[in-house]
């Protein structure tokens, strides 16, 4: 059966409506989802089979039957190990449909059929007694129901219903405990990516400083987390304020609850600075004595760094206090982590929360817009002073003292840089109304609100009036859209230009004048993990799951490249950088397809994991402004990427598996191909050893 499905396509800016399998959704969830990292996470899977046998055996010791429940089940393998261990019976719990059928198939191929109930149920539908869906409450509780932020996937209702309806009381839990931990620390280049810092420009006249609007100075910021690979992230980069502090723990094994909670834990500082960032992960504790311990520590924190596991689906969080606090060694604060039943944030007090009865339990909304409209890299771009340059020095070159400006990008300060830099002027387009209420405040703070127009609306609707009657003499763009994922997305610039077409004046500067997408060949030191397959784990063969994920990676956008952003992840070029595809913004999107067709060869030994893709926006002849690789790579080739923005990997399916022999070294010849109708790139790698 096919279903039609609404889609903006971010590219072209259009809605459309395509038809697609009536699993479309679930085929894209699977193929983009953390099953195989979670597979190939020894580490968890080590540490959950020792404690899943210890709570048997500590059950069976009391001449009790093992019953287990086992909520979130994916493929059926912690199920599988509690039956190994010896439980009598398990129920499996999965609300995932394609993932309960597999997991039954799964369980099936493994021989425990007779021994593992798949229920393919929210665990809070689940229903006991001779007509449920289980006959008596289980005594062992078994879950994995955990993200970074540990709760933010409903773990806490989840263990709320199931001690109070589906299990025991005093039932063995495995994990047993989770504790959270926290780090406070100074950090210039992590607080950049929450505040709006004043940005500097240089004009004919003298130093102009674009500052913030108060209100998004007191903003306390978007409520989420900010997930990333905290390994990744130089230690020169912070400031260490606090020892590792201990914020508080869940039992698992005793009744949970979801509702509101502050916890504070007093601590002298380690030295003056400014208190802006917070460092948190957690750990799980398997048995009661806390001697199975898995950790998400980064390797500062960590016992022993080198037995440190890389995983993506649990990684570190980074949160941001309310407003930066100075805070001075040897004095007492108090940190308090605060939590609802799905998200933890983080204040600091300088007097004892329970003497002064200050415990703020509301969780941080942004007034702002700014957190609305930006996310993180978006402000850490905007905060960049090296790129604002670029942009500053380009625009030097192509405004006159007569300009009138176009500038076409979402919540861009392109604007205010070309109104300092002495265009007559300026026009700024923004679509939403989120965007055109920060610009006018932006606008205000800096004494702007007179001298720059916004026009809140799509640019193809733009009109003559829009302008003033005018004729825009340089169109400008940075170009970023909120709506793109993938580098090439903001080719809707593009599409912008081309429907603008009609109010650009004789001789008009269209900046930046071009685009180029690019690519390499890399090996990556981890990141391919996420889409190998696993086949055996821990004894139990899982090659349906591996099936599964290979059907839905043959749907057609989940054979496209994928957003990653990379300074996170450790790769090396085995190839030399090429530019693959060109697009002249001088011109109009042309009515036919743009394809290249060639080869890569690998210059480096290397197991060939994919293809990394990006954007350089060519500013003017002599400016560039690359979304991908920074620098010249090392000898080695250890790759360094632009920190704001994501870049596309393409995997090579053929390499991903970590049983298949090496190859030598290889041609990757590789076909792609922009299609102007629909914006679309598509792209098709082939690899070759150089012997054949």
């Amino acid at each position: 059966m096919k279903v039609f499905c609404g889609r903006a396509n971010p590219t072209t800016g259009s809605v459309e409506w395509l038809e697609e399998d009536e699993h479309y959704d679930y085929h894209q969830e699977i193929a983009r989802s953390s099953y195989a990292d979670m597979l190939h996470d020894k580490d968890r899977n080590i540490k959950y089979y020792q404690g899943i046998r210890a709570a048997v055996s500590r059950v069976r010791d009391r001449g009790q039957k093992a019953l287990v429940l086992d909520i979130g089940t994916g493929t059926g393998l912690l199920s599988m190990m509690a039956v190994t261990a010896g439980a009598d019976f398990c129920y499996a719990i999965e609300v995932f449909k394609p993932m309960a059928d597999v997991a039954v198939k799964i369980v099936e191929k493994n021989g425990f059929s007779d021994k593992i109930k798949v229920i393919n149920k929210h665990s809070t539908e689940v229903t006991i007694g001779p007509d449920g869906d289980m006959p008596c409450r289980a005594n062992i509780l078994v879950t994995e129901l955990f993200d970074t932020e540990l709760i933010g996937e409903g773990a806490l209702p989840s263990y709320e219903h199931a001690h109070k309806h589906l299990v025991q009381e005093n039932c063995e839990a495995v994990p047993h405990r989770a504790t959270i931990y926290a780090q406070l620390v100074e950090s210039r280049r992590m607080w950049s990516w929450n505040k709006l810092f004043p940005i500097r420009v240089q004009t004919g006249i003298g130093e102009q400083v674009i500052v913030p609007p108060l209100e998004l100075e007191r903003c306390p910021g978007a409520p989420s987390v900010c997930d990333i690979q905290l390994n990744q992230v130089s230690p020169t980069d912070f400031t260490v304020l606090s020892d590792v502090l201990p914020m508080f723990s869940v039992d698992f094994s005793k009744q949970v609850s979801s509702s509101a909670a502050c916890h504070s834990r007093q601590f002298e500082p380690l030295a003056s600075g400014r208190a802006q960032v917070v460092l948190s992960w957690w750990d799980i504790e398997m048995d009661p004595e806390g001697k199975i311990k898995c950790t998400m520590a980064p390797f500062w924190a960590h016992s022993n760094p080198e037995e440190l596991q890389w995983r993506d689906h649990w990684m570190q969080c980074v949160y941001f206090l309310p407003q930066e606090e100075p805070i001075v060694q040897g004095s007492a604060f108090w940190l308090v982590a605060h939590h609802d039943d799905y998200c933890v944030w983080y204040s600091l007090q300088r007097t004892s929360p329970e003497k002064n009865g200050r415990v703020h339990q509301m969780r941080p909304v942004c007034d702002c817009q700014a957190h609305l409209l930006w996310n993180r890299p978006r402000f850490g771009e905007i905060n960049d002073q090296d790129r604002t340059d670029q942009y500053v020095h380009a625009l030097r070159t192509v405004l006159k003292s007569d300009s009138v400006c176009l500038c076409v990008s979402d919540g861009s300060l392109l604007s205010m840089l070309a109104h300092h830099l002495g265009a007559e002027q300026v026009f700024t387009i923004e679509s939403s109304a989120a965007s055109h209420k920060l610009m006018k405040k932006i606008f205000k703070a800096n004494h702007l609100e007179d001298k720059i127009n916004i026009i809140e609306k799509r640019p193809e609707l733009l009109t003559s009036a829009d302008l003033e009657g005018k004729k825009v003499s340089v169109l400008l763009g940075e170009p970023f859209f909120t709506t793109s994922l993938l580098p090439w997305h903001n080719l809707y610039f593009w599409y912008v230009r081309t429907a603008v077409d009609q109010h650009l004046g004789p001789g008009a500067v269209v900046m930046p004048q071009a685009a180029s997408l690019h690519a390499v060949v890399v090996e990556f030191r981890d990141l391919w993990r996420i889409r190998s397959p696993c086949g055996d784990c821990e004894g139990f063969d899982v090659h349906i799951m591996d099936e599964m994920i290979k059907c839905a990676l043959d749907f057609k956008e989940s054979k496209e490249a994928e957003p990653h952003p990379l300074w996170e992840y450790p790769c090396r070029r085995l190839s030399e950088p090429q530019q693959i595809l060109t697009f002249d913004f001088q011109q109009l999107v042309p009515q036919h397809p743009v394809r290249a067709e060639g080869s890569m060869e690998l210059r480096r030994p290397g197991r060939s994991h994919g293809a990394v893709l990006w954007m350089e926006y060519h500013l003017t002849p002599d400016r560039m402004v690359s979304t991908g690789l920074l620098e010249p790579t090392e000898d080695e080739g250890n790759c360094c990427w632009n920190p704001h923005c994501k870049q596309a990997v393409y995997f090579f399916s053929a390499t991903l598996d970590p049983r298949a022999p090496p190859h030598g070294l290889q041609t990757v010849s590789y076909a792609v191909e922009f299609h102007p109708h629909t914006g679309d790139v598509t792209m098709e790698f082939r690899l070759t050893d150089t012997l054949d």
